[in-house]
């Protein structure tokens, strides 16, 4: 399944890429799966998922949480929590 990747904010800035087309191992099931696979293709990417429960992510841009399932998925955003004011 190949799907495409984004990344935001300082995501973006430590992994070095705005987007990109991966196509990751069939046992990668959910959105944490899928950050903690991420952390490990390199220094950039531990270094983006190094803190992963503050990493939020988005599935065809919706919101999801952590154990949200990535299968179908066309789209999947990662970016750094939100504050509003």
């Amino acid at each position: 399944m190949s799907v495409k990747i984004v990344y935001f904010a300082w995501v973006r800035e430590r992994i070095g890429k705005t987007e990109e087309t991966l196509e990751p191992p069939v046992d990668i099931i959910t959105v944490a799966d899928l950050a903690g696979w991420l952390a490990g293709r390199g220094e950039e990417y531990a270094y983006a998922f190094e803190n992963p429960q503050i990493v939020r992510a988005a599935i065809d841009h919706e919101h999801v949480k952590p154990d949200t399932a990535i299968t179908g998925a066309r789209e999947i955003a990662f970016f750094p929590p939100m504050t509003g004011g």
